[in-house]
């Protein structure tokens, strides 16, 4: 058996795994209800109009955690609860349960009290109790899910077939996750009590917040592996190839506790290092990766039924990441251009993420999404998300800076407000196109389909 396939387990693993993905949908679809305000309060014209910018940074605080920490981490929980032995399963439930708590306390926070958005780089947070307990709350249960990930990792074996590399795949994202909590720890441990809220939870946040991206990077060439060969465009690696490129990946991670050890946390190295490690190390893999998916489409017979939604998926999810790595080597300042990069990448993993929901779904025993609606909803989210990115992208090209909104925000003339324009249209197709998703989504989870467990793919 060479296909790029995960079997699915008919026992507790499996409803465990549904549970981390309804936890994933819904922080979505709580992300997606933020975002409307997002859009409003930088949108020309209508910005001036709605009295949304007192509330952009904490909207956008609980956003960007919701829709990018929680949605990757909760459906990499349903991941490794399918890739998993049945040991140790309890902790896979106190694992998800404390998810669940911690991520209500998070969406709940801003409405709760007056707490302080601090805008820090990869995990922005409210600086106020019931945000904070939230986030260690999640954490926590990102830690236990990794811990019984870990103890319960299947075998791999010796002679790898498509099955094996993805299991593979699977594994070197929980290592990654790992090092990424171990770094999270290793930075709040030297971080110094005494800076001010925007230094201390940069400093904390910032080698964490590297590692993640790599686990993001891991678990997206798992979708595409997935859905390429679901699709009908199967990729041309073997699967040795496919571990290998799965192991450098994971090799460049292995850097980091070097970094640590080398460099002060609040050194210019320490952050210099950890950027170009995630900048030119991840690109080892991504290439050929990306080019395979390139050829795999290239060299496919027409896409028929589900293949052309998981098609779809994985065209898009290339189209998007591949922008966003193109708009970072263009980065120059603190522009609009640093969002245009990591949007174009963070929502290339969301594309992925929502293909292969369309595929779990049925699969887990849940209703199966209108191949015509999800293929409408891929290109609409798609279309939104790289207007968005092309608008940013060409707003950062006069300065406008990033994090700002309202009367912070200057726009000098008819090019910026353009480009402003763009990007705020681009968004609400985006926001149409989420949440249509959503709804998708939710109707199957809310439609048992009564089908036995099939093999993903």
């Amino acid at each position: 058996m060479n296909g790029y396939t995960l079997p699915l387990p008919q026992d507790a693993r499996r409803r465990l795994a549904a549970g981390w993905l309804a936890l994933a949908l819904v922080s979505l679809a709580a992300a997606g209800v933020l975002s409307v305000l997002l859009v409003l309060s930088r949108a020309p014209a209508v910005k001036d109009v709605f009295p949304l910018v007192d509330f952009f940074h904490v909207a956008l605080v609980a956003h960007v955690d919701l829709s990018v920490l929680v949605w990757f981490l909760a459906f990499a929980g349903a991941l490794w609860s399918l890739n998993s032995t049945p040991r140790a399963i309890a902790f896979g439930w106190g694992a998800l349960a404390l998810a669940l708590a911690g991520t209500a306390l998070m969406a709940t926070a801003p409405f709760a009290g007056a707490g302080r958005p601090v805008m820090s780089n990869y995990i922005p947070v409210l600086d106020e109790p019931v945000f904070l307990a939230g986030l260690v709350t999640f954490g926590g249960g990102v830690a236990l899910a990794v811990a019984r990930g870990m103890l319960a990792v299947p075998r791999v074996g010796v002679r790898l077939d498509g099955p094996a590399a993805v299991r593979f795949g699977l594994n070197t994202s929980l290592v990654s996750t790992g090092v990424a909590l171990i770094a999270f720890a290793w930075s709040l441990a030297q971080v110094p009590h005494a800076l001010e809220a925007k230094g201390y939870y940069e400093l904390a946040f910032w080698g964490g917040g590297h590692v993640l991206q790599f686990t993001y990077t891991l678990l997206m060439f798992v979708a595409w592996l997935c859905l390429a060969e679901a699709g009908g465009a199967p990729l041309p690696l073997t699967p040795r190839t496919v571990a290998l490129l799965f192991g450098i990946g994971l090799a460049s991670v292995f850097v980091t506790p070097v970094i640590y050890l080398a460099y002060d946390i609040g050194s210019v190295e320490h952050h210099r290092v950890l950027t170009w490690l995630m900048r030119f190390g991840g690109g080892l893999a991504i290439v050929p990766f990306a080019l395979a998916v390139v050829i795999g489409l290239a060299r496919a017979a027409p896409a028929a039924g589900e293949q052309r939604v998981l098609r779809a998926a994985l065209l898009s999810s290339l189209i998007l990441f591949g922008a966003g790595g193109l708009i970072g080597l263009a980065i120059s300042g603190s522009n609009v251009k640093i969002p245009a990069h990591y949007h174009g990448s963070i929502v290339g993993v969301t594309l992925a993420f929502m293909g292969l929901s369309y595929q779990l779904l049925p699969r887990l025993g849940f209703g199966t999404a209108r191949a015509r609606w999800a293929i409408a909803q891929l290109w609409l989210y798609a279309g939104g998300q790289l207007m968005h990115v092309l608008g940013l992208l060409w707003s950062g090209g006069y300065g406008v800076q990033r994090k700002v909104a309202g009367a912070a925000e200057t726009l000098r003339g008819a090019g910026e407000i353009a480009a402003m324009g763009v990007m705020g249209l681009g968004g609400l197709i985006a926001v149409i196109g989420g949440m249509l998703f959503v709804v998708l989504a939710f109707s199957a989870l809310l439609k048992r389909s009564g089908r036995a467990a099939q093999a993903l793919g």
